[in-house]
């Protein structure tokens, strides 16, 4: 999945291939990592600069990439990353959903309501994973659906792992449009809300995305893009008594996919 971009205010940062790794090959995977976190698109020029190498080197490596389709270069001379990639992002997403599914399934069992895994996307968040709750009225998110961040709880948390300046950026691509009465319409909202989710370290969509529909979320530590693990059902049982119970359980299943993770 390809995450917008993350704050780049730091000069150069060129890392030491891991020890018996290929440099070349390093190099490479640098440049579609930076190229994503450019909001997907970047000069040459601006590649060298980031990464401390230079211009014919990375020349070398783009027109790799460029012949294999994992960049394209756009009339505007500007590179971006190729429609190659597309088909691995959507299968590492399967694969992790996959992965994930007996996890969520063990939360939806111990919260009753219906537990859902989704990542940053284009701007938006894709759910790549759901258990649905035993209730005859219940959540359900199809897998692959692409939501708007700024009126989900799994949006807001992945939201709140990104630089604000980042924040706004996707909100003037995207839009935000109002879906309920209770939606956050406006980027100072937004990043207010923002600042609390990072502080209580849970987000909380109350009815924002659809009325009578409450949804408690965290973020899964050290996944390679904002990941968010929600649980969500009607608000007459997820009440903010539920949300107590709720978000320890979310926080201790988000720390056992990240185990998974880093094991892979």
């Amino acid at each position: 999945m390809t995450p917008p971009a993350p704050d780049t205010t730091a000069g150069p940062a060129h890392p030491a291939p891991r020890s018996g790794g290929v440099q070349s090959v390093d190099r490479a995977l640098e440049l579609l990592e930076l190229l994503a976190d450019a909001g997907g698109q970047a000069t040459l020029g601006e590649l060298a600069e980031r990464t401390g190498l230079p211009l014919a080197t990375i020349h070398r490596l783009i027109r790799t990439l460029l012949n294999r389709g994992y960049v394209r270069q756009l009339p505007s001379r500007r590179y971006t990353i190729g429609p190659r990639l597309i088909r691995l992002g959507e299968s590492a997403g399967r694969q992790f959903g996959s992965d994930a599914r007996p996890y969520l399934a063990r939360l939806a069992a111990e919260l009753g309501e219906s537990a859902n895994l989704a990542m940053i996307d284009r701007d938006m968040v894709v759910y790549v994973a759901q258990s649905s709750s035993a209730h005859s009225m219940r959540m359900f998110t199809e897998v692959g659906r692409r939501v708007h961040t700024h009126c989900t709880a799994v949006g807001k948390m992945v939201l709140s792992q990104l630089p604000d300046r980042t924040v706004t950026e996707i909100m003037a691509r995207v839009g935000m449009p109002q879906v309920t009465e209770k939606t956050i319409t406006t980027v100072p909202a937004l990043l207010a809300e923002l600042e609390s989710v990072r502080a209580q370290g849970y987000a909380v969509d109350d009815g924002e995305q659809e009325v009578g529909v409450r949804c408690f979320a965290v973020s899964v530590p050290g996944a390679p893009v904002p990941t968010a693990l929600s649980v969500s059902g009607p608000d007459a049982r997820v009440n903010r008594e539920f949300g107590t119970r709720a978000v320890p359980a979310l926080h201790r299943v988000a720390d056992e996919i990240a185990a998974v993770l880093r094991a892979t």
